[in-house]
């Protein structure tokens, strides 16, 4: 065996014995750190929130009555271990006929829960045939929407429906709440909390991608009794539709409400300010940076790190996966540091992902 080959083997040991990871989110910020996070450990567990009720999920959702497949598609492609053809496949989306706007990916996830008779054992037989890393969750079965109460009590349901209405009315959202109130999470979800080393909050939209799963009975309350190390990852800008001129405490303040506790011990945030053109494009939405304030983080009792975390594809201003999952696993390491031949192994990561700069 040459150096380099044991070099590889080393690393593999070393994902192997990574931390027992636990991410909650949805949409395209729970890929996105998903696609850096494998690079550290295989022992992580995606709980997806199934509210989306647009596009080619929502039509699969009305018409076959399963939960939306779209967030778990992408966060399984994310942790996949196969080829480039597959991943080609299972991300076409059809053009044209009456499959227009459908992916190819979410009709695959329709056929396994026609043959297998569930959705957790539809998503347990996609993610076995693509080989991924850890597990994905939706983090319940039941069919749920989500319902938004804004500040003058006025109501709106239905994701896609909660944005609309908010620009339209120009009111901040007050709490979401899960119709019905009773939904009940999967007990695999449960479990991933309890025996968790690190759980991760976001990034992503607050109100519709991260703050439902904390609606699903028990998720909270797991959440609060846990002994993990629970970091909440800022998002990069506010977001329109949803957190117009929301400062960075307010996201952890909404979050909280909702959580009904305390279940943030830390934030990690982005220090990289992004370009001032595409800022600019930000701001013609109502979208800005979001910087934390010490002090009002403080006052919640929620420690603040911060990283460069921003993707230089100059595009969009949305994290870079590899940064991301850097940032969050030093923190880790910085946080709750690891003893022994596990702390080794967690430093060699660190310090491959540097060599990799």
């Amino acid at each position: 065996m040459n150096l380099l080959d044991s070099n590889a083997q080393t690393l593999r040991l070393a994902r192997a014995a990574g931390r027992r990871v636990v991410v909650i989110g949805g949409g395209t910020g729970l890929s996105t750190l998903l696609l850096g996070l494998k690079e550290y450990t295989d022992n992580i567990t995606a709980v997806v929130t199934v509210t989306d009720d647009g596009g080619g999920s929502g039509v699969l959702r009305r018409e076959f009555g399963i939960p939306p497949p779209g967030d778990i598609r992408n966060c399984i492609l994310a942790l996949a271990n196969t080829s480039d053809v597959m991943e080609r496949l299972l991300s076409y989306r059809f053009s044209e006929g009456s499959l227009s706007g459908q992916s190819f990916g979410n009709l695959f996830l329709l056929a396994l829960h026609e043959i297998t008779g569930s959705f957790d054992l539809a998503v347990g037989s996609m993610s076995q045939i693509l080989a991924i890393t850890g597990q994905v969750l939706p983090v319940t079965q039941e069919q749920v929407s989500l319902r938004a109460v804004f500040e003058d009590g006025s109501s709106v349901t239905g994701e896609t429906a909660i944005t609309g209405a908010k620009k339209r009315m120009d009111l901040s959202i007050d709490r979401v709440e899960l119709v019905p109130a009773t939904a009940a999470p999967l007990p695999e979800v449960m479990a991933a909390i309890e025996s968790a080393e690190v759980i991760i909050l976001g990034p992503g939209s607050l109100y519709t991608s991260i703050i439902p799963n904390l609606l699903v009975n028990g998720i909270s309350g797991a959440l609060f009794r846990s002994r993990a190390l629970r970091l909440f990852v800022l998002n990069i800008m506010t977001q329109e539709g949803e957190t117009e001129h929301y400062s960075a405490a307010r996201h952890v303040e909404s979050l909280l409400q909702h959580a009904g506790g305390q279940i943030i011990d830390a934030c990690v945030y982005n220090t990289r300010t992004a370009h001032r053109r595409l800022l600019a494009r930000y701001a013609l939405e109502g979208s800005e940076p979001l910087v934390p304030d010490e002090a009002n983080f403080a006052r919640l009792g929620i420690k603040l790190l911060g990283y460069d975390m921003l993707s230089r594809s100059g595009m969009l201003a949305r994290h870079d996966p590899l940064r991301l999952a850097y940032g969050l696993m030093d923190a880790c390491r910085t946080l709750r540091p690891r003893s022994g031949e596990l702390g080794d192994f967690d430093a060699l990561l660190l310090d491959d992902t540097d060599d990799k700069e």
